[in-house]
């Protein structure tokens, strides 16, 4: 995917960097062109990519399904996996840092990967999500072992308004000792935001808190929505 040499060029790498520490999460618009969107969603169908098929229903996660992509990933897959990588590592060790974790993150994501593997944690995580009418995900975090990369990625595949209604992205904050926030993150067909996995820091009067973030997704009115998740850690 060329374009992720230059997609996060400063000023990009900054605006990236103030929206995740003021909310959270950043939207980058327009991350994946149409024809990518349909030819990932075209995946779906072909299991031989895949590892593993959740059914949601069947474990109180809500409605639809989604599966997890097997090694090797499909090349758009990994090459965001690997492009969008690196400028998260950079907002990721800042959050080290303030929340005084001595562990940092390495540069390259082959590196990262190697850490996954070395800590028992061999599975790949990137999956597809599918959801019909009636379908939703409750509130979630993605961890899958000790080692979490804090920063995750969703990308809308379907277009909102013609292909599905409802269906939107919703992210809550837990912070110290106040009622839970809630953001409700605009997307159109191949746009991608960017959040929190599980906890992030905010300024408090003496020093950083860890604040909690989960996320979901409100029921599909009608038609269908597909989204990839890009999520950095392997699985155990």
């Amino acid at each position: 995917m060329p374009t992720l040499s230059t997609r996060f060029a400063a000023p990009d790498d900054e605006r990236l960097a103030t929206d995740l520490e003021a909310e959270g999460w950043a939207r980058l618009p327009a991350l994946l062109s149409p024809a990518q969107c349909l030819g990932l969603r075209a995946l779906y169908a072909q299991r031989a990519l895949f590892r593993k098929q959740v059914v949601m229903q069947r474990h109180g996660y809500g409605r639809g399904e989604y599966s997890y992509f097997d090694y090797p990933l499909p090349p758009l897959v990994a090459a965001l996996r690997d492009g969008l990588y690196p400028p998260l590592a950079d907002v990721a060790n800042r959050w080290q840092e303030r929340l005084g974790q001595p562990s940092r993150f390495p540069a390259v994501h082959a590196d990262y990967r190697a850490h996954c593997h070395a800590a028992g944690q061999l599975r790949p995580t990137p999956l597809l999500l599918r959801y019909g009418a009636g379908d939703y995900n409750h509130l979630h975090q993605d961890l899958y072992g000790d080692e979490v990369f804090p920063l995750q990625v969703a990308v809308l595949l379907s277009a909102p308004g013609t292909e599905f209604s409802g269906g939107e992205f919703v992210l809550t904050e837990q912070r110290p000792r106040q009622q839970s926030r809630v953001a409700v993150v605009p997307l159109e067909q191949g746009d991608a935001v960017v959040f929190a996995v599980n906890q992030r820091p905010v300024a408090g009067r003496h020093r950083a808190h860890r604040v909690r973030m989960r996320h979901g997704v409100s029921r599909i009115a009608e038609g269908q929505r597909l989204t990839l998740g890009i999520i950095f850690h392997d699985a155990r």
